[in-house]
């Protein structure tokens, strides 16, 4: 059998906003031809077709095998939580403390006053998402989890929540009064934090076989869970869709390039729902301003920007931003999370949301060992990692 290589809470007082933020693709298909060498993480002879239209631009069919799946999960599931639990005792602590103080390893206590390997709502709410996959793709599965997450500890560190922010606590009350999934949460622009982009990579393996305009719109659906504003939804998609092409066992740079390519256009043809007014919704098509905000994305370098214009706050676009320029100027996992920690303010979400594609591009077998080891829940994790991976397909 041929294998394929598997190549996200944020807390944070915006003045400007005066918002309080939290944080929060993969149509994925090989030829039978390819050839892959795990221990290199490198995919031989390998195909794709592409021309201008990106719903067009996929790859051609054949079925994930199961053992690798399971094992690209494990990736992104571990990779988040690691960097989450390495972020957690410094959230809060300035650039400029951690410069004379930095993170270099595994530790506790601080900001939160937790154990070493202490995980927080944003690998709780991705633990969240991946367990109502389990089931199948279910809005109000995954809407009831994240009421259990904070009625019940569901899927905490350690049966107790310590830590959300303001936009993911609204939803979950509308959640609880029978809001719609999608509609619970807040579209105004001054709530535009990372919760749910810290929680998105799950979702991932359930898009795999879905054509982009489809993977666009889940991706809403999800995000709208918490996080309505068109810029949050914006925001998982390239995520998303990076994840996607690491997954497919593209390059770190080579996936850059391609969404630098493809996602202006893609997100200039669509015609999305979208409301200024509560309940009522309009279709039309994304705001090219929206769009204009990516730039340093889609039409810059990132990696090129200096350390002193990457933010680490809870701002949805400084948050993916930070995680690319972190694993754009790393190589390796363990550089890649430490990087974003030490970027400071919101360092759990930064670390998670970083880890979650450092998992997915180094694997899940290149985390150093002592931080997969220290880390809460393991054994849970990865059984949920297996459930997953067996919902999602034969082996």
């Amino acid at each position: 059998m041929h294998q394929f290589v598997p190549a996200y809470k944020q807390v944070f007082l915006d003045n400007d906003f005066l918002c309080l933020y939290e944080f929060s693709f993969l149509s994925l298909f090989f030829l039978d031809v390819i050839n892959v060498n795990f221990k290199e993480r490198n995919l031989q002879n390998y195909n794709r077709t592409t021309n201008d239209d990106p719903d067009n631009a996929e790859i051609m069919n054949t079925h994930i095998s199961k053992p690798t799946l399971i094992e690209a999960i494990r990736s992104a599931l571990f990779g988040v939580a690691v960097g989450d639990a390495l972020g957690v005792p410094a959230e809060f602590k300035t650039r400029e403390f951690l410069r004379e103080n930095p993170i270099t390893d595994m530790t506790g206590h601080g900001t939160h006053h937790q154990p070493p390997g202490t995980f927080s709502d944003d690998s709780s709410l991705t633990f969240c998402q991946a367990e109502a996959l389990t089931n199948g793709f279910d809005l109000h599965a995954i809407a009831r989890n994240f009421v259990r997450w904070r009625d019940e500890g569901f899927w905490t560190a350690y049966g107790f929540v310590f830590d959300i922010g303001g936009t993911t606590s609204q939803a979950i009350g509308r959640l609880r009064k029978g809001v719609q999934p999608d509609l619970a949460g807040d579209a105004e622009e001054r709530c535009n934090g990372n919760g749910s982009l810290m929680r998105i990579l799950p979702l991932l393996f359930h898009l795999y076989d879905k054509p982009a305009r489809e993977r666009f719109e889940i991706t809403r659906q999800v995000s709208s869970i918490t996080h309505r504003h068109i810029r949050s939804v914006i925001a998982c998609f390239y995520y998303l869709e990076y994840a996607r092409l690491l997954l497919q066992g593209s390059g770190k740079w080579e996936a850059y390039d391609t969404l630098r390519k493809e996602i202006p256009g893609f997100l200039t043809s669509l015609l999305v729902e979208q409301s200024e007014i509560p309940g009522f919704l309009q279709t039309r098509q994304i705001d090219p301003a929206e769009i204009a905000r990516f730039d340093r994305l889609l039409k810059g370098n990132i990696a090129e920007e200096p350390e002193n214009t990457i933010s680490g706050s809870g701002y949805v676009l400084h948050t993916l931003e930070a995680s690319l320029w972190c694993l754009l100027t790393t190589g390796s996992y363990h550089e890649a999370v430490l990087k974003a920690v030490n970027l400071g303010e919101d360092t759990d979400t930064t670390a998670a949301v970083t880890g979650g594609l450092a998992g997915l591009l180094y694997g899940v077998e290149n985390i150093p060992e002592h931080w997969y080891r220290q880390l809460a829940r393991r054994d849970d994790i990865e059984d949920l990692a297996e459930r997953l991976g067996k919902r999602l397909g034969p082996y």
